[in-house]
């Protein structure tokens, strides 16, 4: 049986791969997506449309971390860097590398933007609020606009099925709705910094829509 999904293990992931210096340490920000797919898949198969990607990606960029290459992918940007650098990007069709790491990864920033604008929304919702608009609300401003029109239909019907407020709250696994608020308030501006340096650098470098 998978472990359990731990709130606390998302906030300590995604700090630690916060460099010194702002770079992102691509093995702890794999680490802090798999339990944010741990968190996923704990709410049934509502989200796995999402999380089967997820899985996915995460294969790929620990492939290319264990790889021979492996040192050139330390970090988000060196990554960028090296793949740009020997044109392993592909920029403008999915041909020679429909793997790229920049690729991979920028599927899995823009379901965190999603997840962050999410559990965001969680954080400040009352009890009675509907998760099903929330999270709708935080797919529409993130995912929706790069996904085709039969996986937005599956997405709003799976979100109608979300359970309530509460039922999200008790897998975080913090203890009581002010403790889940409370760690919530501490992970959540270390997801945004995350997320922003790497949009960021991705728009620098022109990578914000690859094929």
């Amino acid at each position: 049986m998978a472990d359990a999904f731990s709130l606390q293990d998302v906030l300590d992931s995604f700090k630690s791969s916060l460099s010194d210096n702002k770079e992102v340490f691509i093995k702890y920000y794999i680490s802090g997506w798999r339990e944010l797919v741990s968190f996923m898949n704990s709410l049934g198969s509502v989200f796995s449309f999402i999380s089967k990607d997820a899985v996915n990606k995460i294969q790929i960029l620990e492939n290319l971390l264990m790889g021979e290459n492996g040192t050139h992918y330390l970090t988000v940007q060196s990554m960028v860097k090296y793949e740009l650098d020997n044109e392993l990007v592909d920029l403008a069709k999915r041909s020679s590398h429909p793997e790229s790491g920049c690729r991979t990864l920028l599927r899995l920033h823009r379901a965190l933007r999603w997840l962050q604008l999410f559990l965001e929304s969680l954080r400040t919702s009352t009890e009675d609020s509907k998760t099903s608009v929330m999270c709708s609300e935080a797919y529409n401003a993130s995912l929706s606009p790069h996904h085709p029109w039969i996986i937005r239909k599956a997405a709003g019907m799976a979100f109608c099925a979300l359970p309530s407020r509460n039922a999200f709250f008790e897998v975080m696994n913090a203890g009581s709705d002010q403790e889940v608020i409370t760690l919530l308030g501490e992970a959540l501006p270390l997801i945004s910094e995350v997320h922003q340096i790497t949009e960021d650098l991705y728009a620098k470098n022109n990578l914000l829509d690859l094929p």
